[in-house]
């Protein structure tokens, strides 16, 4: 059974951050290609079929959407939380959720 997708304040704020960023410096296909890769890892995430690297902390996972941006997310009973969007290119030790 698919669980529920639940987006953080945080990682909301993240996204958009994200999606703002790439408004102003890249093209429309950087932000297309992000909202992609969001939508399909998403739908694997909720279908459960992949559960991705744990982040080392109990029952939070990561996954890579492109090669600069980190999607946090935490796995729980009925639920999948996203934490929060993270810069790949900053040091791990940045990684606040």
């Amino acid at each position: 059974m698919a669980k529920k997708i639940i987006w953080s304040t945080r990682a909301t704020a993240s996204f958009d951050r994200i999606i703002k960023y790439l408004e102003k410096e890249w093209t429309r296909k950087e932000i297309e290609k992000l909202i992609s890769n969001t939508q399909k890892v998403l739908q694997q995430i909720e279908s459960g079929s992949i559960k991705f690297k744990s982040s080392g902390k109990i029952d939070i996972h990561e996954v890579l959407i492109t090669k600069h941006n980190l999607l946090i997310y935490r796995l729980k009973k009925n639920q999948i939380d996203l934490l929060v969007f993270y810069d790949a290119r900053q040091h791990p030790k940045k990684k606040k959720f």
